[in-house]
């Protein structure tokens, strides 16, 4: 069963560029190595540039063990985590309701590797 799930989180405002440059290597990573990561889309604030939003679809419980314990993930964290201001990550569950593509169309995608 597909995981939805966000992290939020707010850096130092000097730390901005340093983090999104770890975001782009961490993205490539997920990319190219995560097969069970469905989507990971990485989002800053327009109106602050200091907050940041990830988004994911985990393919299921498995894919998303193996993403929180990989090298990349440890390595990822060790950029932002020196950097985090006004508390820690925030990663929030969701269920989808609805979506485009609907959820069984990307799931018969997802099984086609299409």
């Amino acid at each position: 069963m597909p995981i939805y799930q966000t992290g939020g989180y707010r850096v130092k405002p000097d730390a901005v560029e340093k983090v999104k440059q770890a975001i782009q290597v961490f993205v490539k990573y997920v990319q190219e190595n995560e097969p069970g990561t469905k989507m990971y889309l990485a989002w800053q604030e327009k109106s602050d540039p200091t907050r940041f939003n990830h988004l994911f679809i985990f393919e299921n419980e498995a894919a998303q063990a193996r993403h929180g314990g990989s090298a990349a993930v440890k390595q990822f964290e060790s950029v932002y985590s020196p950097e985090l201001a006004g508390g820690e990550v925030v990663f929030t569950d969701y269920e989808m309701i609805a979506g485009k593509p609907t959820e069984q169309q990307w799931l018969k995608k997802a099984a086609s590797g299409s």
